[in-house]
């Protein structure tokens, strides 16, 4: 077992890093909330009423959601370090069933989300370039130039992703401490001007607005107040990233400052009433002229900075996923040697897709807000109801209760809220959701029902099989086919395991080995599991060998073998295998050479045609995601890959009858 250090320890450098990772999409709120409060009251009135109401609903949104749910709650549901709600599945999923659903449905509309969160930002930070003069010079003229450099910004930004989260958030830490400093002393200025606007601290001014006449959309304006909070997951989501005691030591600050500035907002907006309708955009209006530009220009680069957190956020989950089985096998490297770090090509360009085509659809970020908060509440409810399951093993029922109650009614008003932006957008990222929930769907299902519905004929014992297999290794009239072969398949407890196997050993050419592995990867709850067992048989050379790792942990499979070999000879368990002739003197092992069992759906087979199709969707999938070779990390490894049928319920053939031979002679 690999031994890792301790993680989440409290360092001035890790809030560095936390501030640079985790808190871009949360940061980057002040850019649009109030302005699309603005847009939500359309032609009606500018009321004092309307301002305290909205900012009430912002400050108790992010203190109830934010601070008590995911800082103070969820954040404790550690599972080894790891946050975010697959980590959180794993922690409750011996539990119920059921909570299988919220976990596919919570993580499909993340991993959504995570497509229209870069869209969105780098575009509302451009737009308050466009028509403004540097130095009688207009850089941006018309939204055409804002779409190509949304999408110059976010191309650059996916492609230095592989150099990891600890050197990018090194380079961005710096940057969102200035800029929440930023946020926190321009609201301060604005709100020096009207103390009196502190009166929505009260949670009373956000309720009256709900049903208040001054408010056209009544509970639906939560909608838009639920975009200041639109960053709360990632919070949880890479607690494994920066360690627990950093994101709480930073918080704090971090919500300090962006209430300072939606405070200071509204007390522009206040100052402002009478020309409510030239409002652009209250974030860059409050600023003074001479410091506008440089507030565009931090302002762009702290979006790049939310991007950056979604896009960190979806390699976590996605790893997460394969690790418990709900998603197909990707390639994944480790940028760097700290914990946690993980970059995933094939989702990185994925999202990276996804991204700019929402860029050319939506066009402006007007657009893109009416698609925006749609998935993550649907997340945050999922979030809730496998956190009450886990805080009923942990407090008392009715405190598990109260938390479900509270949270799932706050939750589901956003949610209805959040539903009226479908026509107008949220169709968008509800399709990515769907399509994202189909693939997890099919991979986690056709797998149990392709395990379920396996011909009980098609599995024999690996135990009944010894002999054969010694004699094998010991028949000299066989040419050695190599020191020692490899399967990856699946022993269960009776030692039960697919014909396939065996008959690619001892029927399709005999294949002759000192030493025969059975390597079974078998997937642990907790995130950074490494050990094994080696069961000899009562032989010297059939192992089988059952792999515990965790599902965040590396599937290195020929760095472990290598080390269980040298465990098991140093024990005497196995001979010893000297090379004749070899570059490395002293060497103990042998050549190994791997074999892949590649399933087809067999046309002999009777399922009912969802059955079929589901199974062999998954199959699939199975065969165009990562290949078991580069998922176990033997690109540079002797591989063999033997294709065989997948016999699932044979149909019957109808028993046919000799009735003549005949004999000619000529």
């Amino acid at each position: 077992m690999i031994k890792m250090g301790q993680k989440g320890r409290f360092s001035l450098i890790g809030c560095l890093i936390t501030l640079g990772v985790v808190y871009g999409d949360i940061g980057t709120s002040p850019l649009y909330v109030m302005n699309a409060l603005l847009d939500d009251l359309g032609n009606q009135r500018l009321t004092t009423e309307y301002v305290l109401g909205c900012l009430s609903l912002i400050f108790w949104t992010l203190m109830l959601i934010t601070t008590v749910k995911y800082v103070l709650i969820a954040m404790s549901a550690s599972n080894k370090g790891e946050g975010g709600i697959f980590a959180l599945y794993a922690l409750v999923r011996k539990n119920t069933k059921w909570l299988l659903l919220p976990a596919l449905v919570g993580g499909a509309a993340l991993l959504a989300d995570g497509t229209l969160t870069p869209a969105v930002t780098v575009t509302s930070a451009l737009e308050g370039l466009k028509g403004l003069a540097i130095n009688g010079q207009v850089f941006v003229n018309n939204q055409t130039d804002v779409v190509i450099g949304t999408i110059v910004i976010l191309t650059i930004l996916f492609v230095i992703q592989n150099f990891g989260t600890a050197t990018i958030g090194k380079a961005f830490g710096p940057i969102m401490v200035l800029w929440f400093g930023f946020l926190a002393v321009f609201g301060v200025i604005n709100l020096s001007e009207n103390w009196g606007i502190l009166r929505a601290l009260s949670p009373v001014y956000g309720i009256k607005l709900l049903f208040s006449p001054v408010n056209p959309l009544k509970i639906f304006i939560l909608g838009s107040i639920f975009l200041a909070t639109t960053g709360a997951e990632a919070l949880y989501s890479d607690m494994g990233h920066v360690g627990r005691s950093n994101v709480y030591a930073t918080w704090p600050l971090v919500y300090l400052s962006l209430i300072l500035n939606y405070f200071g907002q509204g007390a522009w907006i206040l100052k402002h009433a009478a020309a409510q309708h030239s409002m652009t955009n209250p974030f860059y209006q409050m600023l003074p002229d001479n410091f506008r530009f440089f507030g565009i220009v931090l302002a762009t680069l702290a979006a790049i900075i939310a991007s950056q957190a979604l896009i960190t956020g979806s390699f976590t989950l996605v790893e997460e996923a394969m690790g418990l089985k709900l998603l197909p096998h990707l390639k994944m490297t480790y940028p760097s040697l700290e914990r946690g770090q993980v970059y995933i090509s094939k989702v990185n360009w994925l999202l990276c897709a996804c991204t700019l085509l929402i860029v050319l659809y939506f066009q402006t970020s007007d657009h893109m807000e009416a698609a925006y908060g749609l998935a993550i509440t649907l997340t945050m409810l999922m979030t809730t109801l496998l956190l009450h399951n886990y805080l009923q093993k942990k407090v008392k029922q009715y405190w598990a209760t109260l938390f479900l109650v509270v949270f799932g009614l706050i939750e589901i008003l956003f949610l209805l809220a959040s539903l009226t932006k479908i026509m107008h957008g949220g169709y968008v990222t509800l399709l990515l959701t769907l399509l994202i929930l189909a693939i997890m769907v099919i991979w986690y299902f056709g797998n149990h029902m392709r395990d379920d519905l396996m011909d009980e004929s098609e599995k024999v014992s690996l135990f009944k099989y010894r002999k054969q297999l010694i004699e094998l290794s010991q028949d000299d009239s066989i040419p050695l086919f190599m020191n020692n072969v490899v399967m990856l398949a699946k022993v269960k407890p009776d030692y039960s395991v697919k014909r396939e196997v065996l008959y690619s050993i001892l029927d399709k050419q005999p294949k002759r080995a000192k030493v025969y592995w059975f390597v079974t990867v078998n997937t642990t709850d907790e995130p950074d599991t490494s050990y094994y067992t080696a069961d000899m048989m009562g032989t010297r050379n059939i192992v089988n060998l059952q792999l515990y790792l965790g599902f965040k942990t590396s599937h290195q499979v020929g760095g472990y073998l290598r080390q269980v070999v040298n465990d098991l000879i140093k024990k005497g368990a196995i001979d010893e295998q000297p090379q004749k002739y070899t570059t490395l003197a002293g060497r103990r092992i042998g050549d190994f050479c791997f074999i892949m069992i590649r399933e087809l759906l067999s046309s002999d087979t009777a399922l009912p045609a969802w059955k079929h199709w589901l199974i062999s969707a998954r199959i699939f999938l199975q065969n165009h995601s990562s290949t078991p070779i580069q998922w176990f990390g033997l690109e540079f490894s002797d591989v063999r890959t033997e294709r065989v049928p997948l016999f699932l319920k044979r149909r019957k053939l109808k028993k046919v009858y000799l009735k003549e031979i005949k004999n000619s002679i000529k």
